[in-house]
């Protein structure tokens, strides 16, 4: 492999190959479907996180957290009224003040009992507690740890539907650029007999795959990252984020390869999209219903792309608890790698045969 040839090709491919519907597609239908989603089940344009109080006492909390632009304040007469409305979706979260809560707060001990609405959104359910914490740190003029009590209403399992469905928008922004541009490059280059051409040329196969994989996952990591933007799901672990795609959009490259190398016409590349999609999306519908064993993701190779991407943004957990799953999904890339390996072995032996 020549890096200088490599990159010639993959400017030639960018700035002068041909933009056909799979591109335009790649680009626009992830697009569109993280904004319907998000608008649909989403917290685009909606209101901000929406906390409801029933204050026993006259605590100075309910005074300042009325002020915070975070979250939207309701107050309640009774604790049975807090509950209904937590349990109804009227607020995200529902918090009882004891009568004492001013006098515990000077004493440097904060619990308090809260109630969450099944299907709160995650980004709430953390802005929530940090504006407890903040008020609380105005009132006592110092940082207090804070023990807050949740109890579930509803379905404790119960996912809001833009997390469900967050797994389906990334898998479809990597694999639908990843995949489908390399194997329609492919298949193009095949139709018009440009591909055992170019490798008697001192372009080799190798480098022509190189190529064009490269160019499939670098569209699958951009788009990866904008539809995680429109979903509102960076959060601090952007990074952590990024590798994923990054990994999850190299494996897609090395599919949309192998398939590009062995099916010969485009009708057949959308006919392998549509019933390959069980083995691509599988996990996503999984995760999409609960109710589902969760174990039958586990055989699906994509699991160890959307496993990592919902615990760090839907379920809040660090780097150190993805590795695992990032292991498998490295050992994932590497066999496959072997297989493209292999065709490109097989492929160069052939236009040889044909050319010498």
């Amino acid at each position: 492999m020549n890096i200088k040839r490599v990159w010639r090709l993959i400017k030639t491919e960018v700035f002068h190959g041909p933009k056909d519907v799979v591109l335009v597609m790649a680009i626009v239908m992830p697009i569109l479907l993280a904004l319907f989603f998000n608008l649909a089940f989403g917290n685009i344009f909606t209101d901000i996180a929406k906390l409801g109080i029933y204050d026993e006492g006259d605590s100075q909390l309910t005074s300042v957290l009325k002020t915070n632009e975070s979250i939207r304040l309701k107050t309640y007469e009774n604790k049975t009224d807090l509950i209904n409305a937590t349990a109804s979706g009227s607020v995200d979260m529902g918090v009882v003040l004891p009568s004492d809560f001013d006098d515990t707060v000077e004493s440097g001990t904060v619990k308090l009992d809260a109630y969450i609405w099944g299907e709160s959104l995650a980004m709430n359910r953390t802005i929530i507690p940090i504006a407890l914490t903040d008020a609380i740190r105005e009132i006592k003029g110092a940082i207090l740890p804070v023990n807050i009590n949740t109890v579930p209403l509803g379905d404790e399992a119960s996912l809001p539907w833009n997390d469900r469905l967050l797994p389906t928008v990334v898998l479809l922004a990597i694999f639908f650029g990843g995949m489908m541009i390399p194997a329609s490059s492919l298949i193009n280059e095949k139709n018009r007999h440009t591909l055992e051409a170019l490798s008697v040329t001192p372009t080799t196969i190798t480098d022509i795959f190189v190529a064009k994989g490269i160019i499939g996952a670098s569209l699958a990591i951009v788009m990866g990252v904008i539809t995680l933007s429109i979903s509102g799901a960076f959060n601090s672990s952007f990074g952590s984020l990024v590798l994923v795609l990054a990994l999850g959009a190299v494996m897609a490259a090395e599919i949309g390869l192998i398939v590009g190398a062995y099916i010969k016409e485009m009708n057949n590349l959308f006919a392998f999209w549509k019933f390959g999609g069980l083995l691509l999306f599988g996990p996503a519908i999984v995760f999409m219903f609960p109710e589902i064993p969760q174990w039958i993701s586990y055989i699906f190779p994509t699991y160890y792309i959307i496993r990592p991407v919902t615990d760090l943004t839907i379920n809040g957990l660090g780097f150190s608890s993805i590795i695992p799953h990032l292991g498998i999904l490295i050992v994932i890339i590497i066999a496959i790698a072997l297989i493209v390996r292999n065709i490109i072995s097989r492929l160069s032996t052939k236009a040889l045969k044909l050319y010498s």
